[in-house]
């Protein structure tokens, strides 16, 4: 999902400046103070690696323990002392930080206009390309674009170089694309038994993975920027090939069920479009305007205007679905309210299972190949969902009207602000976690050897 927090703008040099004035666009790989002595790649450029009190290209001083960053800015640092859940509101956009009020309120204006406008449900309709409506078929590819503009694709040859970003790799394949999809399935039928239709569109949210929102709760809770967008890019481009046959394999084949048999080309053709389309228009986008205005226009000028359209067409998209199912939403409110158990429960098991994974892999392993920053990179990955395309996909395969895109259009409203809470409890609790024993051992045995060293030194 794209946001305002996401417009990339190159970081400064100098580390007095604030990073609230910068909006860094991620990009994939850096070698932080603690992983090798090779230089640091940030926008084409070679510096050296950053110093212990020196902030790397996300504004963040890294922690030689492998815990929470600090941030660089005196500005950030005061936020902070006013509480690290202000810090974490603050962090946000004004669009983000008001995100779910906008979805409430897209809502509500969305059944209002249903109810009482004159054939508003007959007019929205019209129009028809395979089934949807063309005013909703503007809105879901316009959501994506944005999104699929501002991931750094030049970088992409650059996940071969370190032996760190194959380990958060397979992890995150596993996690996002069997642990996350199961757990889903599982909480569906676990808490919708008897609702099969909202059962069927919080499968098809599980399937989505997450590929662009989870880059700001990640900016948000310190994580490692150029890994996140890695995994990114990766969940990209296995959305197009897996989302089809999985959505057929938890539907038809594991859940059985035959009131819902999908046929696997109308989600593919479904997926190809409102996907497929928004990733080429990105590509060509960005290496466009890259090329013909370069980096600096591009992380300043265009994203600034560029990136908050798909805002506007997310609330555009669940206004025309509100407005087309307003009569059927007021017959059922208890199943939509009820729709809410398994996203909650979902993002907050598999966050915190997730988090408390890579802390015992960074306790036993050391913080060189995991620590903190992968912890938050992983966990918000795997935690959250690409409900943008589990809208689309509902409606082109069940129709506008149906209770599946229904239960899809709620997921952006509960996903909001749990994770926006998950943020500052990744923070809270990984200050107070140790993530590096063996460090710390080392340490002891360092400061114990000099203590020695000093009353042998007074004994002589």
């Amino acid at each position: 999902m794209s946001s305002s927090t996401l417009q990339g703008q190159p970081a400064p040099t100098s580390a007095a400046a604030p990073a609230s004035t910068y909006h860094k666009e991620v990009s994939p790989l850096h070698h932080t103070s603690h992983q090798s002595p090779a230089s640091t790649i940030v926008d084409d450029t070679t510096t050296a690696p950053p110093s212990p009190s020196t902030a790397n290209e996300d504004g963040l001083i890294l922690d030689s323990s492998g815990g929470v960053p600090k941030l660089r800015s005196a500005l950030q640092d005061a936020r902070d002392s006013t509480g690290a859940a202000k810090g974490v509101l603050l962090s946000l956009g004004w669009l983000d930080r008001l995100l779910s009020l906008f979805i409430i309120i897209a809502m509500i204006l969305g059944v209002v206009i249903g109810e009482f406008a004159p054939n508003a449900a007959q007019n929205l309709s019209k129009g028809n390309f395979r089934g949807v409506s063309a005013p909703l078929v503007v809105g879901l590819i316009v959501m994506m674009w944005p999104i699929l503009t501002k991931v750094q694709y030049e970088r992409l040859p650059q996940m071969f170089a370190t032996k760190r970003l194959w380990y958060q790799l397979v992890v995150s394949l596993v996690l996002n694309w069997v642990l996350g999809p199961f757990l889903m399935l599982g909480l569906a039928w676990a808490t919708l038994p008897d609702l099969d239709d909202y059962r069927v569109g919080v499968i098809m949210v599980g399937l989505a993975r997450c590929i662009a929102m989870v880059m700001i709760w990640n900016k948000i809770a310190r994580g490692d920027s150029n890994t996140c967008a890695i995994i990114v890019i990766v969940n990209s481009v296995l959305q197009i090939v897996l989302y089809a046959p999985l959505a057929v394999l938890f539907v038809n084949v594991i859940s059985n069920d035959d009131g819902f048999r999908i046929d696997y080309s109308d989600v593919a053709i479904a997926v190809a479009i409102y996907l497929g389309i928004p990733l080429a228009a990105g590509v060509l986008t960005r290496f466009f305007v890259l090329g013909v205005f370069g980096r600096d226009f591009f992380h300043r000028r265009f994203l600034p205007f560029f990136g908050p359209l798909s805002l506007i067409a997310l609330l555009y998209t669940i206004i025309i679905i509100f407005a087309e199912q307003a009569q059927h939403i007021l017959d059922n409110l208890g199943p939509v309210f009820r729709t809410f158990v398994p996203l909650v429960l979902y993002f907050a098991l598999m966050w915190t299972g997730t988090f408390a994974l890579i802390w015992w892999l960074s306790v036993r392993y050391g913080k060189t190949e995991w620590g903190y920053q992968m912890a938050v990179v992983q966990a918000f990955t795997a935690g959250s969902n690409n409900f943008e395309l589990a809208i689309a996909v509902c409606v082109a395969v069940f129709g506008v009207g149906s209770d599946q895109a229904l239960a899809a259009t709620i997921g952006p409203l509960v996903e909001v602000p749990v994770l926006l809470v998950l943020s500052w409890v990744a923070m809270f609790v990984g200050k107070r976690l140790k993530w590096d024993r063996g460090l710390e051992a080392s340490q002891r045995r360092v400061k114990q050897r000099k203590q020695q060293e000093a009353v042998a030194d007074l004994e002589k």
